[in-house]
C-alpha cells in the first residue's frame, strides 16, 4: 500500500491556529464583551483570513480561562510532518522499514464528514454545457482586491441549485463543506461573509440581457421552438 506525509495541510488552505477574539460593544454608558473562537487560515497569495468556529457569548475570567486551556489542549504542539507505512491487517509479516509500520483494519474504515462533490460537479458541467462563462465573463471582472467573481458566481449557482438557503448560510456553512474550493482551485477567502451580497448586487443590471442569451442557448441546444416562453424568476437571479 503506498504510504504519504501526514501534514497539515489540506486542499488550497493550511489551517494555521485557534484562538479567543474579543469584541466589546458600549450600551448606555456600559462595555460588554463577547468571545468567539476564531480560526485563522492562510490561503491564496499567503494571506490569512479568520473565520468564526464557535460564537460564545459573554464570559467571565474562569470560563475564559477554561476555553484557553481547551484551545491549548487541541492547537498548543505545532502540526509535524510524519510518514507511516499503512498495511492491511491479515499481513504475517511487515518489510522493516526507516519508518514506521502501521496495520490497518479495512473492514472497520468509516467515512466521516465527507465533502458533497458529485452535486457540485455537475452544477459546474451544465454551467459549462450553458456556455455561461461566455455570457458573464465580460461583465463581471476581477475585484480590486483579487476576487473572481465569476468563481463566486459559480459557487452560488451550484448552492442555489443544490441546496437552496441564504448567503449567509452559504458563507458560515455550505462552501466549507462542499468541494466547490477544489473545483474551482479557490480557498476558504472566496466565501468570506461579505463577498455572496456583492457578487449578488453584480448581476442586476445583466437580469434581461441574461434572459435573452439563455433563450438562445435553449433554442441551440434543443431546436426549441416558441410563441411565448415561461420562465423562473427565481432561477434567473442567478444564473
Amino acid at each position: 500500500m503506498p504510504t504519504w506525509p501526514i501534514d497539515a495541510f489540506t486542499g488550497n488552505c493550511e489551517n494555521a491556529c485557534m484562538f479567543l477574539r474579543e469584541k466589546s460593544r458600549t450600551k448606555d454608558g456600559k462595555t460588554y464583551r463577547y468571545w468567539s473562537v476564531v480560526e485563522n487560515r492562510r490561503v491564496c497569495g499567503r494571506r490569512v483570513v479568520q473565520r468564526q468556529v464557535l460564537y460564545l457569548g459573554g464570559l467571565n475570567d474562569n470560563q475564559r480561562a477554561g476555553w484557553v486551556r481547551t484551545i491549548e489542549a487541541l492547537w498548543g504542539e505545532k502540526i509535524k510532518v510524519k510518514q507511516l507505512a499503512l498495511f492491511p491487517d491479515d499481513r504475517e509479516e511487515l518489510p522493516v522499514l526507516a519508518c514506521e509500520t502501521i496495520r490497518v483494519q479495512l473492514d472497520k474504515i468509516e467515512l466521516h464528514r465527507p465533502r458533497e462533490w458529485g452535486a457540485c460537479w455537475l452544477g459546474l458541467y451544465v454551467w459549462n454545457l450553458l456556455e455561461l462563462d461566455i455570457f458573464w465573463g465580460r461583465r463581471l471582472p476581477l475585484s480590486r482586491e483579487g476576487t473572481i467573481w465569476l468563481n463566486m458566481l459559480k459557487a452560488l449557482v451550484c448552492y442555489r441549485l443544490i441546496d437552496p438557503g441564504s448567503e449567509f448560510r452559504f458563507h458560515r456553512e455550505w462552501y466549507v463543506r462542499s468541494a466547490m474550493g477544489y473545483l474551482l482551485g479557490e480557498d476558504v477567502s472566496l466565501a468570506q461573509e461579505d463577498k455572496p451580497y456583492r457578487c449578488v448586487d453584480l448581476l442586476l443590471e445583466h437580469r434581461d440581457g441574461l434572459f435573452e442569451f439563455l433563450k438562445g442557448q435553449w433554442v441551440n441546444l434543443f431546436g426549441a421552438k416558441h410563441d411565448v416562453l415561461l420562465y423562473s424568476i427565481t432561477l434567473l437571479k442567478l444564473l
